[in-house]
């Protein structure tokens, strides 16, 4: 939809950013204020704050000055592998206070002005921190509302952006870009208060290359591809700074049903549509759970390989990787687990980073329950036993005594990113299936359906719902329960003694299969023939951890595990390979490790090459060779396991 009354900044005032003239800079901000107020309506929600705890991975002062509305108005270069512009920052100032704190890092601040005059104000950037980056204090004027811009630009040291060159993407014509800000990496690419804790609504306007398309969390309200590609986006929800996110490449769109569809480049659009052709349907099945989907549309952008995660549930469009394109749909369960985030996650978020469970724990719940609504309940069993085996080795990784498999976790002097495991999806999962236990399923959901409401667009501790718990779940229904019972899930060590481990039948059958291999070194084709993905994998895990060169060859030469466009049995074949040192894979492995950035397939393997010890020398090597390809997150968790 064309939106005329919104004079924002045309592509024809850029030149005067850079070099920017004083008087130039007015007038390009005036314009930009006009706009922000214009685009603001009645509706956009206030923020609220709520008393909680200090933030610790974040510089900002919410119960003194909070940002609640940004306006971004960009400028993406590719030759110089930067985005300039300016952020304008509507900031409630709680205590009439001078100062307003935002996180930042690697980015060059060159301006900061105040107020729909815009005059020029003072401002400072403090003494870097290890991974936090530069607080950016504002001197602001002592009144109730302000407006703060920022005058800014990236630099190549701006993690949170993948810039990635023709001959990295699928049509080897134009080049590719996109942003991933969890945990704390939005600070790197425009100036904001990087904490969950903190929502803001907001508004930009991006300008790019012709022939190339932005994509945001946002609708997409405005398209100008003539004059140079500029493209408007509104939230009008308030959502943290970790769910903001851009890509922008050579894009094709196609729509699923009425509110759902596929970008892509347009060689991989098919393929997309194809494997995501069921995405209306998980949405319904979703919002017959737990009430209505509250973001407007639901689409997907399938990245180029060297995304570093399976998929980030920014709101109103996911971005996902495309190591979940098997040809069958037989991976789309990903899918299903960054829609329910648009419920736990974005509606309600965690309030830091010590509280990352309550955002996974609860996806990871919905997840299955939206699979098991569309394929059954013995499919969302195989799911829930393959993630309670990840979680069994990521607590033995770990050590079961570590403070680091709390549910409730400590990472105020670490990168959040360090507590970014198996533990607060699949233990808060367990917990939760306990929670449901206890009181059946239908209370549960009613709790469930309620919390969602009652706490929509806010954010939330695990104090406060471990309260919410008890008040509205344990003691209405008499559940003989004690506080202790609590505690040992979210503030212990490990798991619970006598949690219920999920059961298979399917993999049972998947298990008797490999016995029967390891026995006689065959199965017959009938057996797996109407096998999904997850029980080839439980096949394949279900193996001794030491195999023979024959035994590996003849897996190899029976099943042609290395030939697998499924990249969830490649990668645990790859696994089983360099663990048993089946040079013969090799070869493929470290194609895979070039061309995948998923951190979730190239860490492991990384891994047990350096724990073979004659493989640290490859590792290294073919680090050298994928790192380009890598995003930040990828390359640096690679890059300490040698250190």
């Amino acid at each position: 939809m064309l939106i005329a009354k919104a004079p924002l900044a045309s592509s024809a005032l850029w030149p005067l950013l850079s070099p920017m003239k004083p008087n130039s800079f007015c007038i390009l901000a005036v314009l930009l204020l006009a706009g922000i107020q214009a685009c603001q309506s009645d509706k956009t929600p206030t923020n609220q704050v709520p008393e909680m705890p200090k933030d610790q991975h974040s510089a900002a002062r919410p119960d003194h000055a909070v940002v609640t509305h940004t306006h971004l108005n960009l400028h993406v270069d590719f030759k110089k592998k930067e985005i300039s512009g300016v952020a304008i920052l509507t900031v409630n100032n709680k205590v009439k206070g001078t100062e307003l704190m935002l996180d930042t890092r690697n980015l060059e601040i060159e301006n900061v002005f105040l107020g729909d005059e815009l005059h020029p104000t003072k401002f400072e950037l403090l003494a870097e921190q290890k991974f936090l980056g530069k607080p950016l204090k504002i001197n602001i004027e002592t009144k109730e509302n302000q407006k703060v811009l920022v005058r800014y630009r990236t630099t190549a040291q701006s993690d949170a952006l993948q810039w990635l060159e023709p001959s990295q993407t699928a049509g080897k014509q134009h080049p590719f870009l996109f942003t991933q800000g969890q945990a704390i990496l939005s600070r790197t690419w425009f100036p904001c208060q990087d904490s969950p804790g903190i929502r803001f609504t907001y508004s930009a306007d991006v300008h790019v290359p012709r022939g190339l398309r932005p994509i945001m969390s946002a609708e997409t309200s405005r398209m100008d591809t003539v004059n140079g590609g500029a493209f408007h986006f509104d939230m009008s929800r308030p959502i943290p700074a970790y769910l903001v996110a851009l890509s922008v490449g050579d894009l094709s769109f196609k729509d699923i049903d009425k509110r759902t569809g596929v970008y892509a480049e347009p060689s991989m659009l098919g393929k997309s549509a194809f494997e995501f052709s069921e995405m209306g349907k998980m949405v319904d099945a979703a919002e017959s759970i737990y009430g209505s989907y509250r973001w407007g549309r639901y689409d997907v952008l399938v990245l180029p390989p060297s995304f570093p995660f399976g998929g980030m549930e920014n709101p109103c469009v996911t971005f996902a990787t495309p190591t979940i394109l098997a040809g069958d749909k037989s991976l789309t369960s990903l899918i299903a687990h960054e829609l329910a985030h648009s419920w736990s996650g974005n509606l309600v978020t965690n309030a830091n980073w010590n509280d990352f469970w309550l955002n996974e724990g609860f996806t990871v719940y919905f997840e299955r329950r939206i699979m098991e609504k569309l394929e059954g309940k013995e499919y969302a069993d195989m799911l829930a036993l393959l993630g309670y085996e990840d979680l069994k080795e990521t607590l033995d990784e770990l050590g079961q005594d570590s403070p680091d498999t709390h549910l409730k976790l400590s990472l105020d002097t670490r990168d959040p990113d360090d507590g970014m495991n198996d533990v607060a999806y699949e233990k808060g999962y367990l917990f939760l299936c306990h929670l449901e236990k206890l009181v059946g399923r239908e209370k549960w959901d009613a709790f469930v359906k309620g919390y969602f409401d009652e706490f929509a667009f806010q954010s939330m501790t695990t104090e406060h719902f471990v309260e919410y718990l008890n008040s509205k779940l344990l003691v209405p229904n008499k559940i003989a329960t004690d506080q202790a019972n609590i505690d040992n899930w979210i503030y212990k060590p490990g798991l619970p003694s006598g949690v219920e481990v999920p059961k298979s039948s399917r993999f049972d059958v998947a298990e008797k299969a490999t016995n029967q291999y390891v026995q006689t070194g065959k199965i017959e084709s009938s057996q797996t023939s109407k096998w999904s993905s997850h029980e080839w994998l439980h096949f394949l895990r279900s193996f001794p951890a030491k195999m023979n060169t024959a035994q590996m060859q003849n897996l190899d030469k029976q099943f042609h595990f290395s030939q697998s466009g499924n990249s969830e049995l490649l990668f645990e074949w790859l696994m089983m390979s360099v663990r048993n040192q089946y040079r013969t894979s090799y070869p493929t492995m470290e194609i895979f490790l070039v061309h995948t950035g998923r951190r979730k397939f190239v860490l492991p393997i990384y891994k047990a090459l350096i724990a073979n010890g004659k493989d640290t020398e490859l590792a290294k090597q073919i680090f050298v060779k994928a790192k380009p390809n890598y995003h930040s997150v990828t390359s640096t968790s690679v890059e300490n396991l040698f250190k």
